[in-house]
């Protein structure tokens, strides 16, 4: 079989397992989070936090909760690591610096999970499970909750609020995130990666080039839940330093193809929810129809590049192999890479670094477009929404309407928290690369020189500020630098957009729904569907087009 057909047939495979869940998971997600009741399990939750679950929050109270939340998880997963030192399990490993355990702790709790450490030399038994894994389940959760945020305040009408935060953080967790991933655990498990708590072994007999000798130390840990986890909440950490690259994260084509489904799985199925909860089920596949174009370009043009690349070795090879596992090929290794940076998961299972100039250019844009398609769990969905909000205003200034969208006016309140919600991002991108850049310092880091060399930088803010994770892996992150300015991009760049999310869910939610009329925009149709994927794409393209002009696509047109 040639290694174009398989990728196809993986592409295939994945879409029709996505298919065939996005129904009954997307009616689950509409159901947990219009539920007005409480599980046993979440009602002793609720009285041990000391919080009522039916008391109905506006959104500024909504995010206070989303903040201090967020802030009890940083302090404690910080402490976590900077005693790792005296805590049992830590298999000898010493507590982390400052700078990093800061940098860790924000990006396990920002649901970004930018790792500069190795893990296997790092990070213990009970960092690794009470803190790195417990914050994969809640910081997803966060996100849904937000989410959800939004959508009650396109499907309310004269009243400011927008749910409760802590019933619908729980039920992510107890009613989604949980049992999925025990499922997806098993799964995993049953593919051949480790779940265990042994310590550390030494493995010999390595072949280098001299002969065989030599040996390295591994260590075992609970590597398949967390996995698990990791893929289903849009998450990205790994175990090892290799990530999901790593045999005994991801042994064989078979877990390759699963751990793409469960990173996918929900961010996929959430605008059916969105539709279920705003009374159209239609509006939710013009969502949807839109998140699966633009994944499905993207694929189709990063598996061109990495195939068709020219060179002697490269068509030899049957395309760009370098940096690639043999075990997923070229094909999986697109679809991986293409969908780890649509979403907000950040996990790699081959070497970004090493793609084929367009090809690398191609993950960072996938992170540039807000990662909406379909994106984080939770955040895909309200930054397509988010999208959409912008795409009705510039409809409606084309043919002289008021613009409309599910029965809700967009006028110049809505359309402020719509701006500044895109120009966040780019904002801390596009500026710190330029310090670092300027500085002389941070260029200590950059291992290669030239536009690939400012990919580097240029993707590793990319990659800290949309929440995403993944690395070029060719800069030397661990600095005093890049730990503190590349934790507080993920810090703002995780809670600044929520702050306007949250705002404009509570502007909604007041509005009186305006009845649709002959000349109201149709949300539902594919005309839609279009206007809103080409203005992704133009605001992405028109913002970092410069930048990208430095790096890949330089390097590209020069390769």
């Amino acid at each position: 079989m040639s290694p174009v057909l398989a990728g196809l047939l993986q592409l295939l495979a994945l879409i029709a397992a996505l298919a065939l869940a996005h129904l009954p998971l997307g009616n689950h997600l509409a159901r947990v989070y219009s539920s007005g009741t409480h599980r046993r399990v979440e009602r002793w939750i609720y009285r041990g936090v000391g919080v009522d679950p039916d008391a109905e929050m506006r959104w500024p109270a909504y995010l206070r909760c989303v903040l201090v939340f967020s802030v009890a998880g940083v302090l404690f997963l910080y402490l976590l690591q900077r005693l790792q030192g005296v805590l049992p399990g830590s298999l000898g490993f010493a507590s982390i610096d400052p700078d990093q355990a800061f940098n860790t702790a924000v990006s396990f709790v920002t649901n970004t999970n930018w790792q500069s450490y190795y893990g296997e030399q790092a990070m213990g038994h009970v960092v690794q499970t009470a803190g790195l894994a417990v914050q994969n389940f809640v910081s997803a959760a966060v996100g849904m909750a937000v989410a959800v945020a939004l959508v009650r305040g396109f499907a309310r009408s004269r009243t400011g609020e927008l749910g409760n935060f802590w019933a619908d953080l729980v039920r992510g967790v107890v009613r989604v995130l949980v049992p999925l991933a025990a499922v997806a655990a098993v799964v995993l498990v049953a593919g051949g990666v480790i779940q265990n708590f042994s310590g550390i072994h030494e493995v010999g007999q390595f072949f280098h080039g001299r002969g065989a000798g030599g040996s390295q130390e591994w260590n075992g840990g609970a590597v398949a839940s967390q996995e698990a986890v990791k893929m289903l909440g849009t998450n990205g950490g790994g175990y090892f330093n290799a990530n999901s690259a790593h045999p005994f994260e991801n042994p064989t084509p078979f877990t390759n193809l699963f751990e793409i489904f469960l990173m996918l799985l929900i961010p996929f199925s959430l605008p059916r929810a969105f539709g279920l909860m705003v009374g159209s089920v239609r509006q939710g596949y013009a969502i949807l129809a839109t998140m699966a174009t633009i994944w499905a370009g993207f694929v189709a043009l990063m598996m061109w590049t990495e195939f068709t690349h020219r060179g002697p070795a490269l068509e030899t090879a049957g395309g760009a192999m370098e940096g690639k596992e043999v075990r997923f090929g070229i094909g999986g290794s697109s679809i991986f890479a293409v969908s780890t940076t649509l979403t907000s998961t950040g996990a790699v299972d081959s070497f970004h670094s090493s793609f084929t100039g367009l090809g690398g250019g191609i993950t960072m844009l996938g992170m540039m477009l807000g990662e909406i398609a379909p994106g984080g769990v939770g955040s895909g969905l309200y930054g397509m929404l988010i999208m959409a909000v912008v795409a009705v205003f510039i409809a409606g200034l084309m043919v002289g309407r008021t613009p409309e969208y599910l029965g809700k006016k967009i006028g110049g309140r809505e359309i402020k928290f719509a701006a500044c919600y895109i120009l966040i991002t780019p904002a801390l991108v596009l500026v710190l690369t330029a310090a670092a850049m300027a500085l002389p310092t941070p260029g200590h880091s950059m291992t290669n020189s030239g536009a690939h060399g400012f990919s580097e930088v240029l993707y590793a803010y990319t990659s800290a500020a949309n929440n995403n994770g993944s690395a070029f892996a060719g800069l030397d992150a661990d600095t005093q630098w890049f730990n503190t300015t590349l934790g507080l991009a993920m810090l703002l760049g995780r809670f600044l957009p929520m702050v306007f999310v949250l705002a404009l869910a509570g502007s909604l939610a007041r509005q009186i729904p305006v009845p649709a009329t002959a000349g109201t925009l149709r949300t539902e149709k594919p005309l839609f569907t279009g206007l809103l994927a080409g203005a992704v794409l133009i605001i992405a393209g028109l913002t970092y087009f410069p930048a990208l002009a430095l790096g890949p696509l330089a390097e590209g047109l020069a390769s």
